[in-house]
């Protein structure tokens, strides 16, 4: 199958899955994950119409979208990786949407560089939750995350627009996707970032707004 049969797929089973649970489908965005492909294996997703897109690192964004968003008018492009704080500035510069707001660091970081923007449109932040408490992986603890959310507020005066989660690899997904959309209803955010190409059906179930699938389109890496 091609990029665009494959995205072709992944937008139908989006749709379904939300027939399936009663919602709009206008309510899920699909974040097309396009870390490490080349720009020639993400043009086919953009001829196809898809404008969101995810990417890992901010070195690897900013030597591949310019260019591409040159060519293509309305793409909105996506942190989806850890954000080193000394990378602030050239994520704000580059990405639309932060969704690995994970520690105190990064949020004084982030404040800092937004008060210099002068105005000018910020990206939407999102906090990553460590669900499965891993260590390995980054996000806030569950427990820390509601103290973790009114400090970016209250404190760095951060607008945060939702919370984000990559569940363990080797337990059932749903539970995950759940306990993130208890925490976010708590806080009063709406956008959920969780499920990606083996589990996005069961997130748009359980109230994803954003779903990150790049395998399903782009192929093994």
């Amino acid at each position: 199958m091609s990029v665009a049969d494959r995205l072709g797929e992944v937008r139908a089973h989006i749709d379904q899955a939300c027939r399936d649970a009663g919602r709009d489908a206008a309510g899920v965005a699909l974040v097309a994950v396009s870390k490490t492909f080349e720009p020639e294996h993400i043009v086919p997703a953009l001829e196809a119409g898809q404008r969101l897109f995810g990417e890992n690192r901010v070195q690897e964004a900013k030597a591949k979208w310019p260019a591409l968003r040159e060519r293509y008018e309305g793409v909105e492009l996506h942190l989806i990786g850890p954000l080193q704080t000394n990378k602030v500035r050239e994520a704000l510069g580059l990405f639309d949407v932060i969704h690995t707001l994970d520690r105190e660091s990064l949020a004084v970081a982030l404040a800092k560089e937004i008060a210099k923007l002068e105005g000018a449109p910020a990206p939407r932040l999102l906090v990553q939750v460590n669900t499965g408490e891993e260590p390995q992986k980054a996000g806030i603890a569950p427990e820390e995350a509601d103290a973790f959310i009114a400090a970016c507020r209250g404190v760095h005066g951060l607008v945060i627009d939702g919370l984000m989660c990559i569940p363990p690899a080797d337990e059932p997904a749903a539970g995950h996707f759940a306990l993130l959309s208890t925490i976010a209803k708590r806080n009063g955010l709406k956008t959920l970032s969780m499920g990606m190409s083996g589990d996005y059906e069961t997130a748009v179930t359980l109230g994803a707004t954003h779903v990150r699938v790049g395998s399903a389109i782009f192929g093994a890496r």
